[in-house]
């Protein structure tokens, strides 16, 4: 049984390394799990590009302008492990294997735009996120330089995190996240070993992290119903959620003045111009100190232009 496993998981690779020929480029691989070996036994970091070579004009662009030329190739390979991760239309380009291995990651990561670009270390863990950018593969490997300092700076915080003790430690640990600017579910995903530390340095929740977190779980979790209530054109369905939400006071702050936004643009679709301006002044009254108080105003203008009698 042991061998049959063995053999299985032998022609596995061999499928996932012969995808990896023909998709990626020389010197990218498709094989994740592959380049995370590499990356560990060469001491670099991975570079992931999340792309759509067929059909994503941005990605087609990147690797016209910055991927296909020395000048990159030869600027990082001594620094990172290039991963291909496609997405394309052509699905003959990828085998079954490559492919569900690209949906995985992309789950795993939070993709979902193209190309997304991710730094990571050589356990796959992201430290920077960044696309395209103009300016050809000189001012891309600078661009790349600039975010492999953030690694160095996020591994020096966490040695420093390690020698405090109770809420100092926690607040260590914090600007060590935070510093990385990647979103929540990625961070959960990737450092909840962190996130544990934190508990249990600060538990009493001094810092506001936790609460902090539980609170973009909980929105998230709002949002993706909105969503998908959206999709059915359902919106009374999505005004009913709203107000049980508003009702149970179970959001705060910038996220309570979220969910009145979601209300304002509900008012929209269902030709309620006027209530959707009253929504949006309840939501700048909820904070009026708040730092998404001009989105409001941006929002208000638009409607208001929108509802103004034409010449």
């Amino acid at each position: 049984m042991k061998l049959e496993c063995h053999l299985r998981a032998a022609a596995s690779a061999a499928i996932l390394s012969l995808g990896t020929a023909f998709a990626a480029g020389e010197g990218w691989t498709s094989d994740f799990e592959a380049a995370k070996k590499q990356a560990a036994t060469e001491k670099k970091s991975l570079l992931i590009d999340f792309t759509g070579s067929d059909w994503c004009g941005w990605c087609i662009k990147l690797d016209k302008e910055v991927f296909a030329h020395d000048a990159f190739k030869t600027g990082v390979k001594d620094k990172l492990v290039l991963v291909e991760l496609d997405f394309p239309r052509d699905k003959s380009k990828l085998s079954d294997e490559v492919q569900a291995q690209n949906k995985e990651l992309q789950k795993k990561y939070g993709v979902r735009g193209f190309p997304t670009i991710l730094v990571t270390d050589e356990e796959g863990r992201p430290f920077a996120r960044t696309g395209y950018k103009p300016g050809g593969p000189e001012a891309y490997v600078t661009h790349l330089e600039e975010l492999l300092a953030v690694r160095v700076k996020r591994d020096a915080a966490f040695a420093d995190a390690d020698k405090a003790e109770g809420v100092l430690k926690a607040k260590a640990l914090i600007a060590a996240i935070e510093s990385m600017n990647l979103e929540d579910q990625v961070v959960t995903s990737f450092y909840g070993e962190k996130i544990e530390a934190i508990k249990a340095a600060d538990p009493k929740d001094e810092t506001g992290y936790v609460k902090g977190m539980e609170t973009q779980q909980k929105f998230g979790a709002f949002q993706e119903q909105i969503n998908q209530l959206a999709s059915k054109k359902d919106f009374d369905a999505i005004m009913k959620v709203i107000d049980e939400k508003i009702v149970s006071g179970e959001f705060e702050g910038e996220a309570q003045q979220q969910v009145y936004i979601f209300k304002a643009l509900t008012h929209v679709q269902l030709k309620n111009l006027e209530d959707a301006l009253k929504t949006l002044d309840e939501a700048k009254s909820i904070a009026p100190e708040s730092g998404i108080n001009n989105q409001i105003d941006m929002l208000k203008k638009r409607i208001e232009a929108s509802s103004a009698p034409k010449p």
